[in-house]
C-alpha cells in the first residue's frame, strides 16, 4: 500500500491502482479527494468531514462512503453514498481489506455531546483511530497514525496508547492546530518516550506500508 498523509487527519491509500480516501476534512486539501474509489470517515466533525468538499466529488462521480450510521444526519443529500459501519465490521473498500473498531469519540468535556468514532484498520496492519484512544485486540499494527494533539487529548495518555498499540512505527495524526512551536515540543517528546520510530509527516509524503 502507498500511504499519502495530507493535513490534520486525511490518509490517502493508493493500490494496485485503487484510491481510499480517510477523513477528508475541512482542514485536508481538496486534492486529497482526486481519483478516489471509496472515502472512509471515522466521524461526523467538520476537520474530518468537509461535507460541501465531500458533495462536490460525489456530485462528479459517484463513490460509496463508509462511516458511523450517524454520518446520515450530517451528510445531507449526500447520504445515499453512505455504507454505515460499526465497530466489529469487515468489509473490503477500493480493493483494502477494512476492520472497523472502537466506536466512542474520546470525552472533549462532560457539556459535550459524545459522538460515534469508528477507526479503521487496513489490511490487518494500518490504523487510523479517528479521535479515540481504542487499542484494537487480536492484531499487530506495523503502522499507527496516531492523534498527537486535540482539545480532547493529553500527551501522557497519547504516549500509553501508542505504547499499548506497539506499533513497528508511529506517524503524527490530527495536529493541523500546533505552530512550529508545538511540533518542535511534541516531536521531541514523542520520539523519545513513544518507544517505537516515530515521525510526523509534512502534508503530502509519501510512504509504503
Amino acid at each position: 500500500m502507498r500511504l499519502t498523509k495530507y493535513t490534520h487527519s486525511c490518509l490517502r491509500i493508493e493500490r494496485d491502482g485503487a484510491v481510499l480516501v480517510v477523513d477528508p476534512g475541512v482542514f485536508s486539501e481538496a486534492a486529497a479527494l482526486d481519483g478516489a474509489d471509496a472515502v472512509l470517515v471515522t466521524h461526523e466533525h467538520p476537520d474530518h468531514l468537509d461535507v460541501a468538499a465531500l458533495t462536490r466529488r460525489l456530485d462528479r462521480e459517484p463513490l460509496p462512503v463508509y462511516g458511523p450510521a450517524a454520518l446520515g444526519a450530517v451528510l445531507g443529500d449526500a447520504a445515499q453514498a453512505l455504507t454505515p459501519v460499526a465497530p466489529g465490521d469487515t468489509f473490503t473498500a477500493a480493493g483494502i481489506p477494512v476492520r472497523a473498531v472502537g466506536g466512542r469519540h474520546a470525552v472533549i468535556h462532560p457539556d459535550i455531546p459524545v459522538v460515534e468514532n469508528v477507526g479503521y484498520l487496513f489490511d490487518g496492519t494500518v490504523y487510523h483511530p479517528g479521535d479515540a484512544l481504542h487499542v484494537p485486540t487480536d492484531v499487530e499494527v506495523q503502522t499507527l497514525f496516531a492523534p498527537i494533539h486535540a482539545p480532547w487529548s493529553k500527551f501522557s495518555e497519547v504516549v500509553d496508547f501508542i505504547r499499548a498499540v506497539a506499533p513497528r512505527r508511529a506517524y503524527a495524526l490530527h495536529d493541523a492546530l500546533l505552530n512550529d512551536n508545538g511540533y518542535g515540543v511534541l516531536d521531541r517528546q514523542y520520539t523519545a518516550l513513544s518507544r517505537t520510530d516515530y515521525q510526523r509527516l509534512e502534508p503530502g509524503s509519501r510512504i509504503d506500508a
